[in-house]
């Protein structure tokens, strides 16, 4: 008899367990890191992540571009954030935050966020729940033994929940399982004190019930962990499998690393010196971007900043702020952001390779309106989606990712059942391009997403295309009709 499957607590059970068919079809998701370092929304812009990894590793973490560490930066008085937090806010303690981003909630709208997101052309929406500081974006029941009423009064996690799904979109939750400054509040400057700081104590039990509550209370589609996982393996493996039982259309991301004994070495000063040189020798070699490693059990993949260079079996999501930043940083400029081509090549670039695009959106916290460069780049991808969406929705890698012209125009393939996708990556098409190396099941039969059928002509492995005037565009799509097999 068919119906749903039961998963048991063991890797075994769980590995049968694989990213459902709504995320496979989804391609482009929201990602919301929004909280109270939303209010002072700084931090430097010299440097990506991965570049700081690589020529500053000792200090990178204190130098990171991502605003959401600012708690973290100013444990340390010479970082550029420290020195910002005492001349524009005096040195007031962390805390004091709370209270400003309690007052600009009194201005949110998150039906207009959720319009936003779906005009944008996403499909699921991942909301940061509780950060790195701790605070939790809900009224959790789940008390803090820290910090006094370190939960936010309003529900902001149910009232995006209801909103996005209003708007036929997806809702999930992010965690920080790994870190928490209110339970270990010791300053994090590298790698290995990134590790080694993984809270002990009360903080496990504390993190599984909240990760628990939030499953209860917003079945959420997205179990998206960071960092790591304070608890052992075993106790993570039920909760997969009760969350699987609560939502059995759900998934889980890859970053749940549990304590081994190479991450207990961390805690270890001595230890920890010497491993982390090993890091930095690595650090060095890194080309971009940060990949963690696969947790016990996970059903997508999440590089942060980078792209897998070549068509993944598993299923992955590439994970990106619009800048340099997943949190709103007020000092980022113009030239720091996306261009309308880079954004729309990422995506396409990361749809062909199996992957989805996880779009971070970081709004002010004064008064929790999403920054008008952040608004311009969701409305580039709804008018392009809108026209190509076709090549990218529903469909499934090829047999390659990449490919180009006879005249040097790069392309990216996508399928779907009788069709494969050639998507041009440029802003203006010439009169004719010859598309080449196909198989003989690609037929003649060509399609221009957004105009309509085109002149083509088939020369052996090569297939001629005329082309018509078109608009500018970052990419344009052809569908080539596949002969049955």
């Amino acid at each position: 008899m068919g119906g749903v499957p039961v998963y048991a607590a063991t890797r075994q059970s769980l590995r049968g367990h694989q990213a459902p068919e709504w995320y496979q079809d989804a391609k482009l998701g929201i990602f919301i890191h929004w909280g109270l370092a939303s209010v002072p929304g700084f931090a430097p812009r010299d440097l990506e992540i991965h570049e700081l990894v690589r020529t500053r590793y000792r200090d990178f973490m204190p130098l990171s571009p991502y605003t959401e560490w600012y708690e973290n930066a100013l444990k340390f008085p010479w970082s550029p954030s420290a020195q910002h937090h005492r001349a524009v806010w005096g040195g007031r303690p962390y805390a004091d935050f709370r209270a400003l981003f309690q007052a600009g909630l009194e201005a949110w709208q998150p039906e207009r966020w959720a319009e936003d997101f779906a005009a944008a052309g996403a499909r699921y929406v991942v909301m940061v729940t509780k950060h790195h500081d701790g605070y939790s974006l809900w009224p959790s029941q789940v008390p803090n033994p820290n910090r006094k009423s370190w939960a936010s009064p309003r529900d902001c996690v149910g009232d995006l929940a209801a909103a996005t799904r209003g708007q036929g979109l997806r809702f999930g939750v992010y965690y920080s399982g790994g870190i928490d400054w209110s339970f270990n509040p010791e300053p994090v400057r590298d790698f290995g004190d990134f590790i080694g700081s993984i809270p002990r104590g009360r903080y496990p039990a504390y993190a599984e019930a909240q990760v628990r509550e939030l499953i209860e209370r917003y079945a959420p589609s997205v179990l998206w962990n960071d960092i790591a996982w304070p608890g052992p393996e075993q106790a993570l493996l039920q909760l997969f499998a009760d969350y699987y039982a609560a939502v059995p259309d759900g998934l889980v991301n890859d970053r749940w690393i549990t304590p081994t004994w190479p991450i207990r070495a961390f805690r270890v000063r001595l230890l920890r010196m010497l491993l982390n040189r090993i890091l930095e020798r690595g650090s060095r070699r890194g080309e971009g971007g940060l990949t963690p490693p696969p947790s016990v059990h996970f059903d997508t993949r999440t590089p942060e900043y980078t792209v897998f260079p070549d068509i993944r079996r598993e299923k992955w999501e590439s994970v990106r702020g619009m800048d340099k930043s997943f949190g709103y940083n007020r000092a980022s400029r113009p030239e720091d952001f996306l261009s309308h081509e880079a954004l729309i090549h990422s995506l396409v670039d990361i749809v062909s390779k199996n992957g989805n695009l996880l779009l971070n959106v970081g709004p002010r916290g004064e008064d929790c309106a999403i920054p008008e460069a952040q608004r311009e780049r969701l409305a580039w991808l709804g008018a392009w989606l809108s026209r190509n969406g076709e090549a990218i929705y529903e469909t499934r890698p090829w047999r390659r990712a990449e490919g180009s012209t006879r005249e040097g125009i790069s392309l990216r393939f996508t399928r779907k059942e009788g069709t494969l996708y050639a998507i041009l990556l440029g802003q203006s098409l010439p009169a004719e391009v010859h598309l080449l190396d196909l198989p003989p099941e690609v037929g003649e039969a060509v399609r221009l997403l957004g105009h309509g059928p085109v002149r083509s002509r088939r020369e052996g492995t090569e297939l001629r295309v005329a082309l018509p005037p078109v608009p500018k565009s970052p990419a344009h799509a052809l569908a080539l009709a596949l002969r049955p097999a």
